[in-house]
């Protein structure tokens, strides 16, 4: 059944995504404008605000859904009676006064809230940074991001911020870009990776970059002791834990190497029209190139695809800009329908893998349907 619900939130948010445009309108008089004006921007509105609902509310109704939703409901527990924990200082500060202005250890509008505002700003970064929102939609929901922002409530907050901090990057806003991060940071500080990552791939490249991280890459994989020691340290909450075997090696990323590739491929032959002179383009291409040398040279690490996620989470942006710049209108349809294709694909496979370690956010449930005498910090997991 999570399966079937998991699947028709996807069509129907799909087909509501269809109806937004947020192209830029031609100019043809002032009041044929005005009036066009109006009326695109109230469908656009009325269908986004139906999207983001019925995401929130399937988000904010889940019970016991996502690989580490009883981990949180203990750490908002030792939040709330002033225990010890090791999550960021913010996200403790905005548990405690949630907890406070509901008047007790309320776990579930913890999650609510955090679903809420993340939902929000991937929302809108898709709306304001593509030029086809409905593409980029599509590939959001078939990705299963949006399903993972289930998991890990406070990793995927700063990830929707990152996908938002694009803007500041191709403005050279960098101070913007860095007081974003740094502020996120106080959620989840794997995020501050970012940082140097994202500041890497906006510089132009000459061959001697490239040799220099593939030589980088390449001491990953001879340093592999040393690399996880540091790793460790940085992370000691990962020690003796399930996370140190959770999507080990290679064969545990083989979904996310294969998607790296395939968007490589397209990019790659859609050179010349895509993002040869398109400065945001390359920049993905950067940050996809990124992610595939650290998948084949950094598997060892614990959990490395939350460090390559940053990088690929991109992918929704960029795949909607290399086929929107497709001059052959023939080109374009049969790429256009085989990202379609692909994307169907994705979704089946990460549906059939919903369920295992890692992701597990199958099957679905929902407080809706149990007392509430149950829903206590001791009755999960």
């Amino acid at each position: 059944m999570g399966m079937i619900l998991y699947a028709v939130v996807a069509i129907t948010t799909i087909a509501l995504a269809c109806l937004v445009n947020n192209q830029p309108q031609p100019v043809t008089g002032q009041l044929h404008i005005t009036k066009g004006y109006t009326r695109r921007q109230g469908l656009n509105t009325l269908s986004l605000l139906a999207i983001f609902t019925i995401l929130f509310l399937l988000a904010a109704l889940r019970l016991e859904v996502g690989n580490d939703y009883g981990t949180y409901v203990d750490t908002i527990h030792e939040i709330y009676v002033g225990g010890y924990v090791v999550t960021e200082p913010l996200f403790n500060a905005v548990v405690k006064v949630l907890c406070e202005l509901s008047g007790g250890e309320n776990y579930l509008l913890v999650f609510a809230v955090f679903a809420f505002v993340t939902i929000w700003i991937f929302l809108k970064a898709l709306y304001e940074q593509t030029d086809d929102f409905p593409l980029a939609f599509f590939l959001f929901m078939t990705l299963g991001i949006y399903y993972r922002t289930f998991n890990t409530v406070r990793y995927y907050f700063v990830l929707a911020i990152t996908l938002y901090s694009f803007r500041y990057i191709f403005r050279k806003e960098y101070g913007k870009f860095i007081m974003l991060i740094v502020l996120a940071a106080f959620f989840h500080k794997s995020v501050l990776v970012v940082i140097p990552i994202y500041l890497i791939a906006n510089m132009t490249w000459k061959k001697w970059h490239v040799a220099v991280l593939m030589v980088g890459a390449a001491c990953m994989v001879l340093f592999q002791d040393l690399i996880m020691k540091i790793a460790l340290e940085l992370y000691p909450s990962y020690k003796d834990t399930i996370y140190l075997e959770t999507e080990s090696g290679l064969g545990g990323n083989l979904m996310s190497i294969v998607r790296c590739v395939a968007v490589l491929v397209l990019a790659l032959i859609c050179y010349k029209d895509a993002w040869k002179e398109e400065k945001e383009n390359r920049f993905y291409f950067k940050l996809n190139f990124l992610a595939i040398l650290l998948y084949l040279c950094g598997s060892f690490l614990p959990l490395v695809g939350r460090i390559c996620y940053y990088l690929m989470t991109s992918h929704i942006l960029f795949i909607p800009a290399i086929l929107g710049s497709i001059k052959n209108n023939r080109k374009k349809k049969i790429f256009t329908v085989l990202v379609i294709m692909a994307g169907v694909i994705y979704f089946l496979l990460f549906l059939k893998s919903a369920n295992q370690p890692g992701v597990r956010v199958l099957p679905y449930k929902s407080w809706l349907f149990y007392e509430k005498e149950f829903l206590n910090a001791e009755t999960i997991f």
